[in-house]
């Protein structure tokens, strides 16, 4: 088990496009088990390699225990419905703050697995919330770019005024 220290807002790391995955290796199978080893500490429900400083397009969720983890590599939307959501969000690399995100309803998308093959899938509801969000991750795009300026800056305020205080 290898927790791995996670990138924090406003760190530029998580404004920079990942890479596509190239070799589907050992060291990929452990990064995915790192993803989701530091993914379940944080505790998440959805992480990237860019959230551990790897600028690599991995994403890793568990939305919940009977499904499983499912990594996802190199994954692209291919499809968004028209209809919106609202939908709160957070991220591991900014703890202790959300806001409602308008996010497509459904989704497809397409991605490889650990071993290189590729796959589809239709989401919807949080699922479909959670491959948004995370692959706008994997683009440099960080959640809070998703809200108006006024929300953004009031969180970003909100999260440096709790990064200030003594820990516990």
């Amino acid at each position: 088990m290898t927790i791995r220290p996670i990138v924090r807002y406003p760190d530029r790391r998580l404004a920079s496009p990942a890479r596509p995955v190239t070799a589907f290796d050992d060291g990929l199978r452990q990064l995915a088990q790192d993803l989701l080893d530091t993914m379940r500490a944080a505790p998440g429900i959805g992480i990237t390699a860019p959230h551990i400083g790897v600028p690599l397009r991995v994403v890793v969720l568990e939305l919940d225990a009977k499904d499983g983890p499912q990594t996802y590599v190199n994954p692209d939307i291919t499809w968004a419905s028209p209809e919106m959501i609202m939908h709160r969000e957070g991220s591991v690399s900014m703890p202790g703050v959300n806001d409602e995100v308008q996010r497509h309803a459904r989704v497809h998308i397409s991605y490889q697995d650990l071993d290189g093959n590729v796959h589809t899938e239709e989401s919807e509801g949080l699922r479909a919330v959670c491959h948004q969000h995370e692959i706008d991750q994997l683009d440099g795009l960080f959640w809070i770019q998703r809200l108006s300026r006024l929300k953004r800056e009031r969180l970003v305020k909100k999260f440096e005024k709790m990064q200030r205080r003594p820990a516990k």
